[in-house]
């Protein structure tokens, strides 16, 4: 049975303070852009509803320099008590813009390779396979971006703490297809995987 998907939200997942960085992650410049900027222009590529970007660490700083068009800034007060609290907030905001929303896919700000064909892949890969979940699948794991029907709405609103989504990936197994995005491997946590990818970048 195939998945009928024509409203979907992204919530990109930018709350956390980037510690181990010592900078915040979100406006670091890769290809002359910020990393935030570059998930949120690939997510409105294919959004059918709207992109919710969820702040919290740094948000004055960070929600000056975003580009705002066609996103929505949210900024949760609860950020410091994990990942599921954005998850919960983004999701939130998603299903207030469009009630009718099919789906949501969740994704992070600290992936410099995502492109518009990536979200583009997860919502055909849904529709063809009518499968509830289709999660992203890189270096022998699977991860965001993530998409998830409405169906699992509220697991994911159950979510607390440090939980993300991947337990919802381990709970629903049978529920689940991917798509390969090999470069999702590459994200930036520390000051040398910055400077790994902008070496790279330049030697190419």
């Amino acid at each position: 049975m195939k998945n009928d998907l024509k409203k979907i939200g992204i919530v990109v997942l930018a709350a956390g303070s980037s510690a181990r960085l010592g900078e915040p992650k979100q406006l670091l410049s890769y290809q002359h852009k910020s990393l935030l900027d570059t998930t949120t222009d690939a997510a409105k590529k294919v959004a059918f509803g709207r992109v919710v970007v969820i702040l919290g660490g740094n948000y004055e700083k960070i929600e000056r320099h975003i580009n705002h068009t066609g996103v929505k800034v949210v900024y949760n007060p609860d950020w410091e008590q994990g990942m599921s609290t954005s998850i919960r907030t983004g999701l939130q905001h998603v299903m207030q813009e469009n009630k009718e929303l099919d789906a949501v896919i969740l994704t992070v700000c600290d992936q410099p390779l995502i492109t518009g064909e990536v979200f583009a892949a997860l919502v055909e890969r849904a529709q063809s396979t009518g499968k509830d979940i289709i999660a992203s699948a890189y270096s022998g794991t699977l991860g965001v971006p993530v998409l998830f029907s409405k169906y699992h709405f509220a697991d994911l609103a159950l979510l607390n703490g440090e939980q993300g989504a991947k337990k919802l990936l381990e709970r629903y197994k049978d529920e689940l297809a991917s798509v390969p995005f090999e470069d999702g491997a590459v994200d930036i946590d520390t000051p040398e995987d910055y400077i790994k990818l902008i070496n790279k970048n330049i030697t190419k």
